[in-house]
């Protein structure tokens, strides 16, 4: 199957890593969709008047393709889940430290964990979509179509106003301890 080229705001943000099973790890620094522009407040409502955003785009490889809903299935999505959370939250209380507010937003959820939730949820597929021109298939859930690992991928969001040299920064140093090193 043929699936479509990956496009980065910023080409030079753009880290791939490899875990310890063998999995990839696709790591990007965007501007915001137009979507976290408007709806920032009411996403995140404990971050008014942040004048500089940066969406970073977290996509682990799936062991399986996430259209079925299966017991192993969703064992998988928990397991990324566990696994970006612990990455997530390293990342973010480093920049956090740092003076630079930083969230990371459920994937199960769509709320932060770490600000207060906001009136409606973050769509981690849909800023996917939005920033890195993938498609989704509609299914239960909407399902991410990667161009090298096709529906085996499992999307996640932090949100930040460090600099994206910062962020990349904090990424590279930290990634290794999650079992992610350069691929």
């Amino acid at each position: 199957m043929n699936y479509p080229t990956a496009y980065t705001s910023e080409q030079g943000y753009l880290i791939n890593l490899v875990g310890t099973t063998g999995q990839a790890v696709q790591i990007s620094i965007h501007s915001p969709s137009k979507y976290i522009c408007t709806n920032c407040e009411r996403i995140l409502p404990d971050w008014k008047n942040q004048s500089s955003l940066w969406v970073v785009i977290v996509l682990q490889q799936s062991q399986y393709e996430l259209v079925k809903c299966t017991k192993k299935i969703e064992t998988e999505k928990e397991r990324l889940r566990e696994k970006f959370i612990r990455f997530g939250l390293d990342v973010a209380f480093n920049l956090r430290d740092r003076s630079y507010p930083t969230d990371l937003i459920d994937p199960r959820t769509g709320y932060p964990l770490l600000s207060h939730p906001g009136e409606i949820p973050h769509n981690d597929t849909a800023v996917v979509k939005a920033l890195l021109k993938y498609p989704v298939i509609r299914n239960k859930c909407r399902v991410l179509v990667h161009p090298i690992w096709g529906l085996a991928v499992y999307p996640s969001i932090l949100i930040s106003v460090a600099p994206p040299l910062m962020i990349e920064w904090v990424i590279k140093s930290i990634a290794p301890l999650h079992g992610w090193k350069n691929q």
